[in-house]
């Protein structure tokens, strides 16, 4: 195991003891997110009592195969914890997300939770945000009109392929990945964001998280979101 799988492995195991019995927990998507899913797994192996709901058809997929009892975001209003990974982070803990394509269902199961943990490795903490491409899920009607309204925003776009073809989200929309480099106003870029008619959703997640679990070389580090 690299040092950075060693820091996401031990960021998700510090995340899932904030895991109780009761609970209607959140499942992120991604590679640091899946640890997290195989130690739920283990505690629940081990006794723990919980409900779940995933970000993505690939995380249920996850769940499933490892025996977490999982329940639909439909019959769903409040969610108790939501432990999910991130592109980069920084200090204020804004994040960028979206990297695996799920950031529609990561926003409304993050806003649906009472509180939100992100894992990450050491490689994904930042001063400023931008250095990971901005993942924005268009309507396919308009991906061409949000990509060209997107480069406004003064960065490349590039329409997300897989196998040759647009990469499709869980809901069947396009991304578009937006290079802006470093992002001066995160919130006046999201604003601008959001404004463009076919945005379906965009991967600055400025408010959302609670708590970060940095972990770096052995050891774990807890950060909490100041709220005024």
């Amino acid at each position: 195991m690299s040092d950075l799988e060693a820091e996401k492995a031990l960021a998700a195991a510090r995340a899932v003891d904030e895991v109780q019995n009761g609970m209607v927990v959140g499942l992120g998507t991604g590679s640091t997110a899946n640890y997290a899913v195989r130690y739920l797994a283990d505690r629940i192996a081990n006794g723990l009592r919980i409900t779940a709901v995933a970000t993505s058809r690939m995380t249920e997929v996850l769940a499933r195969k490892l025996a977490i009892p999982l329940t639909s975001m439909e019959g769903l209003s409040s969610i108790d914890l939501t432990i999910d990974g991130a592109d980069e982070i920084d200090q204020r803990l804004q994040a960028i997300k979206g990297g695996g394509g799920a950031l529609l269902r990561e926003r409304v199961i993050a806003a649906a939770s009472a509180r939100v943990i992100a894992v990450v490795d050491s490689s994904k903490f930042v001063t400023r945000l931008g250095r990971f491409p901005l993942p924005v899920e268009a309507f396919p009607f308009a991906t061409k009109f949000v990509g060209a309204r997107l480069a406004d925003l003064g960065g490349p776009v590039t329409l997300r392929m897989k196998d040759g073809h647009p990469f499709l989200t869980d809901q069947g929309n396009h991304i578009l990945d937006v290079s802006l480099g470093s992002i001066a106003d995160s919130q006046q870029t999201a604003l601008a964001i959001s404004d463009i008619p076919g945005v379906a959703e965009h991967g600055l997640f400025l408010s959302e998280i609670d708590t970060v679990v940095l972990a770096h070389g052995g050891m774990v580090e807890l950060r909490h979101a100041e709220r005024f």
